[in-house]
């Protein structure tokens, strides 16, 4: 996965709490080298520590297209991160990617930036991402950005994504047992997960820290098992999130005045494509409720590809260009053939 220096234009990355994934761009949307490595979230890693995580991947990413030794700059970063909640938040990563001279020219952006870039076929509309986390934003017609901070209960998110069902599953499977909750099958699927005999178990490991806290995030998919198989408890658990999901994609439309208009709704992030369909219907129903000419998508492809394709738009690369890149990455699958 090789071409010559001349043809390569940009480097786009997605960086998330888990991992980042960093592609090398032709002019021609030719995809010329990728890496996956580390999370680069500054939130969790502060803004040295995400950047190093960055700059590991961006190394390994260049030497898939055979630019290890270049010391250039290649003219252009599209660098969509987790954490960029705030204008200081590009401010500050940017002034220390700049520093490192991987791109003559940083954009730096929000994660879901990418998500609506590569899912909405219009070019503007809402995203919402729910992995580990939870967060939306809002691209209008015009150009207008509208987003969410989306710092937790800080912020007013009293769902936070895949984390907060996660351990939420815990303390439902607690309360299975102890007599403050319904009868679930989380008490034995919760901890079986984690090679624990009960749910109390899980509590004492992670309270000695034997069972790392962010652990916990995985019983996100756990609960949504339980959900599929009918459990009502965890039926119940998702839809709390899946509320609050919709709750961000509504007020999204409502802020940006598109309730009348046909906006695309861009829905991504591991949650979205769980063993329990009820989570995405539940979201596509409340949405439709007060934006009836919504039109959801599901993204089928990495958000790197976001990334790659605003990169693309700012060396205003030919729509063939485009189109090359995104028959490489994987498409968009329309839910609404209108």
């Amino acid at each position: 996965m090789s071409a010559p220096h001349a043809a390569v234009r940009a480097v786009a990355a997605d960086g998330g709490a888990s991992k980042t994934d960093v592609w090398v761009v032709g002019d021609d949307g030719e995809l010329l080298g990728q890496a996956r490595g580390p999370g680069s979230n500054h939130q969790l890693l502060g803004i040295e520590g995400a950047v190093d995580a960055l700059g590991s991947t961006i190394d390994q990413a260049l030497g898939s297209a055979g630019l290890a030794a270049v010391g250039t700059p290649l003219p252009l970063g599209v660098y969509c991160l987790a954490g960029v909640d705030f204008d200081v938040d590009e401010q500050k990563l940017g002034e220390a990617i700049g520093a490192r001279g991987w791109t003559a020219t940083s954009v730096v952006r929000n994660d879901t930036m990418a998500v609506l870039r590569a899912g909405a076929e219009s070019g503007w509309g809402v995203a919402v991402v729910c992995g580990s986390g939870l967060n939306c934003v809002g691209l209008g017609p015009t150009g207008e950005v509208q987003r969410f901070p989306s710092l937790a209960e800080l912020s007013g998110d009293f769902t936070p994504g895949g984390a907060w069902l996660g351990v939420r599953a815990l303390g439902l499977a607690l309360r299975s047992r102890d007599g403050r909750g319904a009868p679930t099958v989380l008490a034995e699927t919760v901890p079986a997960h984690l090679d624990r005999p009960d749910p109390e178990s899980v509590l004492l490991g992670v309270y000695l820290g034997e069972i790392p806290y962010g652990k916990l995030f995985e019983l996100a998919r756990v609960c949504m098992d339980a959900a599929a198989g009918g459990d009502a408890v965890a039926v119940h658990a998702v839809a709390q999130l899946a509320d609050e999901a919709a709750l961000m994609a509504t007020a999204m439309i409502g802020r940006l005045g598109l309730e009348q208009r046909r906006p695309e709704v861009v829905l991504g992030g591991g949650l979205f494509t769980a063993s329990y369909g009820g989570f995405a219907a539940h979201v596509e129903r409340t949405v439709s409720a007060a934006a009836p000419g919504a039109r959801f998508r599901y993204l089928d492809a990495p958000p790197v590809l976001g990334s790659a394709l605003l990169g693309l738009d700012a060396l205003g690369a030919p729509p063939s260009a485009h189109a090359r890149l995104r028959t490489q990455a994987g498409r968009v699958v329309p839910t609404d053939p209108g």
